[in-house]
């Protein structure tokens, strides 16, 4: 479990993995990057009250190589992929084993069920729960078993893991679809078992979520320019919508100066029809069941769509354009003006 700045989920997240009926000696690995809300000092009462919790530091706070360090720190040959941020259901653990036994599968993985304690939180959560959201994946609320490109989290082989490399470390988001594409290449499968379910708890404020999205768009835009079409088509979605936008604007001011008039003005409208479908399908999710009950769960999730697909698909096209780089999720670093570490 890579960890930072997560004490108001923390001790949830780790009692859920505590819990868990596991048929033989286990143990929980919390990888600490260098939390500023007194996430370390919970994590250290944590483990002083548990001895199968093992802490590691992890200084340079990117998750791969926090990921990294605790499978090398962990003793025994299955590893499960935590996140602080999530609580695992009951018998979670049994089940993934169970499926990977019986598919022989390298890495088994079920849906995230993401939940909300606010307005806001519960928003973001009905878009990534909805295939409008987030596009789709299986494991966003999927209900067929079978081999799957990704898996969220993970019940992983050691073996495989070691055989592979590991997480790429170079990637600070998309790691485990970049893991995965690996895994798949060494001729293993993945594994998609919707029985498994983890309860995930989005980012609490519109700020973070958008800084968030930014990154992780900035990285896949980084993976389509290592790995190009193996990329789903769904990633696409993103900055072809931000592409239609900005044309829009192009063409709505040379109409209001007068530079396209006449026929080429009407021409040039058409641009605007993708948009008008687009408002539509988000208003009929804002109102519709999947909106929420209350005027406000309503209305933050009108604002919450779109601030998730153009923050994306804008840092999707940087990604592709200029690379990820050292592009960072601040979203976990409190204040904008925090430090990277």
């Amino acid at each position: 479990m890579p960890v930072l700045n997560e004490r108001a989920y923390l001790q949830r997240a780790v009692e859920t993995v505590l819990e868990q009926d596991v048929p033989g000696p286990s143990e929980l690995i919390l990888a600490l990057g260098p939390s500023t809300d007194g996430t370390t000092e919970l994590a250290q009462r944590l483990a002083d009250a548990d001895p199968r919790i093992v802490l590691v530091d992890n200084p340079a706070a990117d998750i791969p190589v926090g990921l990294n360090l605790a499978i090398r720190a962990s003793l025994y040959p299955t590893i499960v992929r935590v996140d602080a941020h999530s609580e695992l259901a009951p018998g979670y653990t049994r089940r993934a084993l169970e499926t990977l036994t019986r598919t022989g599968a390298a890495n088994v993985g079920g849906v995230m069920r993401a939940d909300g304690r606010t307005p806001f939180q519960r928003a973001v959560a009905r878009a990534y729960n909805s295939p409008i959201g987030l596009g789709g994946g299986a494991y966003h609320g999927g209900t067929q078993e079978g081999e799957a490109e990704s898996a969220y989290l993970g019940v992983m082989r050691r073996a495989v893991l070691e055989e592979v490399g590991l997480f790429d470390e170079s990637i600070r988001r998309g790691e485990d679809w970049e893991l995965n594409l690996r895994i798949r290449r060494a001729g293993y499968r993945v594994w998609f078992d919707p029985e498994l379910s983890v309860t995930y708890w989005p980012r609490e404020s519109w700020a973070r979520l958008v800084r968030q999205f930014r990154a992780t768009g900035a990285w896949r835009g980084e993976l389509v320019r290592r790995y190009g079409r193996r990329n789903s088509l769904r990633f696409f979605a993103p900055p072809a919508l931000v592409v239609v936008l900005a044309a829009a604007i192009v063409v709505g001011v040379l109409q209001l100066t007068g530079v396209l008039a006449g026929w080429w003005a009407v021409a040039a409208s058409v641009v605007y029809l993708p948009l008008v479908a687009y408002a539509v399908l988000i208003v009929a999710v804002a109102i519709g069941a999947g909106g929420g009950k209350g005027w406000r769960d309503k209305l933050w999730t009108l604002a919450v769509l779109p601030s998730m697909h153009l923050a994306w698909g804008a840092g999707f096209l940087w990604g592709v354009i200029r690379g990820a780089h050292d592009t960072v999720d601040t979203s976990r670093l409190g204040d904008r003006n925090t430090p990277l570490p």
